[in-house]
């Protein structure tokens, strides 16, 4: 699937929105991709777990043995992941702040791990989360997302397979555009700090 393609399944679902928004790193943007809404139809999730599994070199999609997603964003798109390459696919919750396997999900040791991310910003979710499968005693060995909104700047401490790399600008809340500024801000995303 090209980066088009990938944008033009956004748009058909009315994922791809317009105004001013607060993202889950706190940094503000005038376009976001509402995930939830682009994953409700499950064909097209399907198709976009698929895709998002071809870009990953075939060595790598062998190793793995389970998928992991932090919740709430990523819950979808792992499922369809673990679908497409045909492993459990397992979700970290953080009742008290901190990521954590619970329902009993639970990892063997030494068992390679890989994380699905919906969005990625700045990383900080999914280095919370690598950290919790580590303390849970497996071990991640990839990243996958639908998207990269670090203009490949994310470091995530593995390797990282992002569907597509979109580079929308982000502003600090005290540096906005005029234009931007003059937005009432909304906070689509899940995470409400």
């Amino acid at each position: 699937m090209t980066d088009e393609e990938v944008l033009a399944e956004f748009r058909a679902a009315g994922a791809l929105l317009e105004g001013h928004f607060i993202l889950s790193s706190g940094r503000r943007s005038a376009n976001y991709l509402q995930c939830a809404r682009v994953l409700m139809n499950p064909e097209r999730a399907a198709r976009l777990a698929l895709a998002t599994v071809q870009k990953m070199p075939r060595e790598l999609r062998q190793e793995i043995d389970v998928v992991v997603s932090p919740a709430m964003g990523g819950i979808i798109i792992g499922h369809e992941i673990g679908r497409a390459l045909g492993k459990d696919a397992l979700f970290l919750e953080r009742p008290e702040g901190v990521f954590e396997l619970r329902r009993g999900f639970a990892l063997q040791p030494g068992q390679k791990v890989l994380m699905v991310e919906d969005v990625v910003t700045t990383g900080l979710s999914s280095r919370q989360a690598i950290e919790a499968v580590a303390a849970a005693g497996g071990e991640v060995i990839a990243e996958a997302a639908l998207v990269d909104r670090s203009a490949g700047e994310v470091e995530l401490g593995v390797p990282f397979y992002p569907l597509v790399s979109i580079n929308f600008p982000v502003y600090d809340a005290d540096n906005l555009p005029p234009a931007l500024a003059a937005l009432e801000p909304e906070k689509p995303g899940s995470r409400k700090n």
